[in-house]
């Protein structure tokens, strides 16, 4: 049985993502087990499916201060406490993945969830995954734009015949099994390049920005050269969908959520600029900068992120908003209210006001 993907019709879906790194918590200095961290992540998707969330999201590293180097085992799991949640990648590193076998996973992931599978691709913000499986550095963009065309067409057909650059070939090579969906969604990750806006636009798929920080509207352009490329591709407007991602913390009022969340964003941002042989410094102050009604990042009281949201969707018109919350070693407890918050006060007033308009 194939099924179409699902529609909401509040026109807009609002969900989750996590990277699932593990950092030590910046009051107590402890660090949770991997084995914990995955628990988490598996109770957090619960809680949001519970709450009415729309959308669950695991990225991927290749690390040991990330948990998750292969999403689709845990969207597995996931999929089978929960039943009606969309569940994608956030995002696969596609340039060093085999897209047969990568197919397959999430057409597997697709049969188990009931039809709930997607995949958002992307080409990493580390690059450990290229010497891990072989891959030369040297063809990072050739490689994602060849994987990218061979996804598709492992999409569309359940026998290709195919041959490129970096991966063998396929003589009428049988893909199985297909998913339950006539195809699995597929985005593609976009960090504010306009060439890989364009990209998204010819090949049709959804584009998600990522956007942690400044004013958003430096984005508008990047949606207007998607959805302007992708007509003139011949692909229908309602088929251009776009997603906004970013970092976010909620609490019952402004003052509350930004006094829980700085020591974690200050954790993350010291802890991942470390890692890239960076310094980072943020005061309060730049804190407090960056949580203005006008910038991207979503941390404050729920009056403050609808009317931040609302205002995002003036200018991009998208159909779907994840954000990320658990970083920098903060503790489930203060995620599990943050979700309640997002689901219970924000998401309803977002829905209502823009299936009004």
């Amino acid at each position: 049985m194939e099924i179409e993907e699902g529609s909401n019709k509040s026109g807009i879906e609002i969900g989750l993502y996590t990277l699932g790194d593990i950092c030590p918590d910046p009051h107590t200095g402890k660090t949770i087990s991997t084995q914990q961290r995955m628990k988490e992540i598996i109770e957090a998707a619960k809680l949001a499916e519970d709450a009415g969330l729309d959308v669950f999201g695991i990225g991927e590293h290749h690390r040991l201060d990330y948990a998750t180097s292969a999403p689709q085992v845990v969207l597995a799991a996931i999929a089978q406490i929960t039943k009606r949640m969309r569940l994608t990648s956030a995002t696969t590193v596609l340039s060093t993945v085999d897209p047969v076998r990568l197919f397959e996973d999430f057409a597997t992931l697709d049969i188990l969830s009931e039809g709930r599978a997607e995949i958002i691709a992307g080409r990493g913000a580390f690059v450990e995954s290229f010497p891990l499986f072989g891959y030369e550095l040297k063809d990072y963009d050739a490689l994602f734009s060849e994987h990218m065309e061979l996804f598709l067409k492992l999409n569309k057909n359940d026998r290709i015949t195919w041959k490129g650059q970096f991966r063998p070939a396929l003589k009428d090579a049988v893909i199985a099994p297909r998913p339950l969906q006539k195809a699995l969604p597929i985005w593609v990750g976009v960090g504010g390049t306009p060439e890989s806006a364009a990209r998204a636009g010819r090949l049709g798929v959804g584009m998600a920005i990522v956007i942690l920080d400044g004013d958003p509207i430096r984005f508008k352009p990047l949606v207007e050269l998607y959805r302007k490329t992708g007509l003139d591709a011949g692909y229908a407007f309602e088929d251009l969908k776009v997603a906004v991602t970013g970092h976010g913390y909620f609490s019952k009022t402004s003052q509350q959520a930004k006094d829980e969340f700085y020591p974690y964003y200050l954790n993350y941002w010291e802890y991942v600029n470390r890692q890239r042989g960076m310094s980072f410094r943020l005061s309060r102050e730049d804190f407090e900068q960056k949580t203005r009604p006008e910038t991207a990042l979503f941390v404050g009281s729920p009056q403050q992120i609808i009317e931040k949201i609302l205002r995002q969707h003036e200018l991009f018109g998208h159909q779907r908003f994840l954000v990320q919350m658990d970083i920098g070693g903060i503790p489930f407890k203060k995620v599990a209210e943050s979700i309640e918050v997002l689901a219970t006060e924000i998401a309803p007033a977002v829905r209502k006001a823009i299936s009004k308009t």
